[in-house]
């Protein structure tokens, strides 16, 4: 399903939540001897809308009137949106041991006896 939600978009304030400096998550890695990536299929569909802002996504099918009750793509915040959730969920492991950007996520291990540990906690804050 595809919306335009251009109306919308410009009456929404931005936020400014800053993206990660992709050239700084690359560099992070190095050193480490294993890298798991892990990419979120669907992520702003994890993000449930405020009850009174689902009617804002309203769109008309052919068989009624619709809203989202999910973020959906289109929407003006949705990446900082994510971003913030992302980073939160994995607060205590980015710089560590695990790195955001979007919907793309790298669990990063220095030494291999440590994979499981830092795979299994990754999956734990998710």
């Amino acid at each position: 399903m595809c919306v335009d939600y251009t109306d919308l978009n410009k009456h929404c304030p931005k936020d400014s939540f800053p993206l990660p400096h992709i050239d700084q998550v690359v560099d992070s890695t190095a050193g480490c001897v294993l890298l798991s990536f892990l990419d979120f299929y669907s992520r702003y569909h994890q993000i449930a809308l405020k009850e009174s802002d689902q009617e804002k996504t309203s769109f008309i099918a052919p068989f009624g009137a619709y809203c989202y009750n999910a973020m959906t793509f289109g929407l003006k915040n949705t990446g900082a949106t994510y971003q913030k959730a992302i980073q939160k969920c994995l607060q205590g492991q980015i710089g560590r041991n695990a790195e955001a950007y979007v919907d793309d996520v790298v669990v990063k291990t220095k030494c291999s006896d440590q994979f499981i540990t830092d795979i299994s906690e990754t999956f734990e804050n998710l």
